[in-house]
């Protein structure tokens, strides 16, 4: 072979690995992955497993709902598995632990998915719907926090995501011990990565997912005791939460502000606390007290799930329009 055969044998090569080795290096990081995802029922968790499903991980759906479930996982397939779930209840925790790791002998990624709401003005909202909440935002998120990190720890690897909101930097009126419940979370998480650093486990993350108000299920799933509908104004879909959830699923960060209007108030609130709470507390009564039409008190799903808001999204925005347009012919 002469010295150009050899280089254009040479430069054959190349191209033909310059061309194999990006589809290789392209296989999606979440194939194969087991991803628990408590709060799958509907909304961003929802849209989390089939998302992540479709990218080949193998989700464990756990909610209350378990009618739901079933349907879910017959659309995310991938050895997909169901387990009923009420992440309030510390045994039934452990217990979808157990039931994931006797399948899959390990857990990549663990998802507290949980925000469950109560409106209304702090002392009019009862107070076991108060006690109930706090039992699913914040000891629930304890509990799946404290199952995922102990095996994490027995791995050596593992990513906890839990869902915190922007009202976990910036507190709202009108959603007073739901925004003690988020900062709560925003609060383990700082620890939980703090204690992490410390012993060295450089391989186990926690994010903290915040998003802005969005519309899901969320609105007419919370109880509520405002005297109106539940909404909120400038609400987004929830197409970019589930996209951060996934995306932390593969590269983690500590905190994570969805949305453009979520970083916004969340660093203007370090900047300007007393301001941007005001702002936040008058575009709160605008929406929620003055303009929202009438509604009757209820628990929402604190004590028993509701079998409506079974989707991605919530619809309210839409419906918001509607009102809106009727209300100007």
């Amino acid at each position: 072979m002469n010295r150009t055969s050899l280089k254009i044998f040479i430069a054959a090569i190349f191209i033909v690995l310059n061309t194999a080795l990006p589809s290789l290096a392209k296989e999606d990081p979440l194939k194969g992955k087991v991803v628990v995802i408590i709060g799958a029922s509907s909304g961003f968790g929802k849209g989390t497993a089939l998302k992540m499903s479709k990218r080949g991980a193998h989700v464990v759906l756990a909610a209350r709902r378990m009618n739901l479930l079933t349907d879910l996982q017959k659309q995310c397939g991938n050895d997909s598995i169901a387990v009923q779930t009420d992440i309030s209840k510390s045994d039934e925790v452990q217990h979808l632990a157990e039931v994931t790791l006797e399948k899959f002998h390990h857990i990549d990624v663990w998802i507290n998915d949980v925000g469950v709401g109560a409106i209304g003005r702090f002392d009019e909202i009862p107070l076991e719907d108060h006690s109930r909440m706090i039992d699913i935002n914040l000891k629930g998120i304890i509990y799946g926090s404290h199952v995922a990190i102990k095996q994490f720890k027995k791995q050596g690897y593992g990513t906890l995501i839990n869902l915190g909101s922007i009202d976990s930097e910036v507190p709202l009126a009108y959603q007073g011990s739901y925004s003690a419940s988020k900062a709560a979370v925003l609060s383990l998480g700082r620890v939980l990565n703090e204690e992490l650093r410390l012993a060295k486990f450089k391989k186990i993350h926690v994010s903290t997912i915040m998003p802005w108000a969005v519309d899901t299920p969320w609105w007419d799933h919370s109880a509520n005791y405002s005297g109106g509908t539940a909404r909120m104004g400038s609400m987004e879909g929830p197409e970019k939460v589930v996209n951060a959830m996934v995306k932390a699923s593969i590269h983690p960060k500590e905190e994570i502000a969805v949305g453009w209007k979520a970083r916004s108030a969340y660093h203007f609130h370090k900047m300007f606390p007393d301001l941007s709470e005001r702002i936040s507390a008058n575009v709160a009564h605008k929406y929620q007290i003055k303009e929202a039409p009438p509604s009757p008190n209820t628990h929402g799903t604190l004590f028993t799930p509701m079998q409506s808001g079974t989707e991605i999204e919530g619809g309210v925005r839409e419906r918001m329009k509607l009102e809106k347009s009727s209300s100007t012919k």
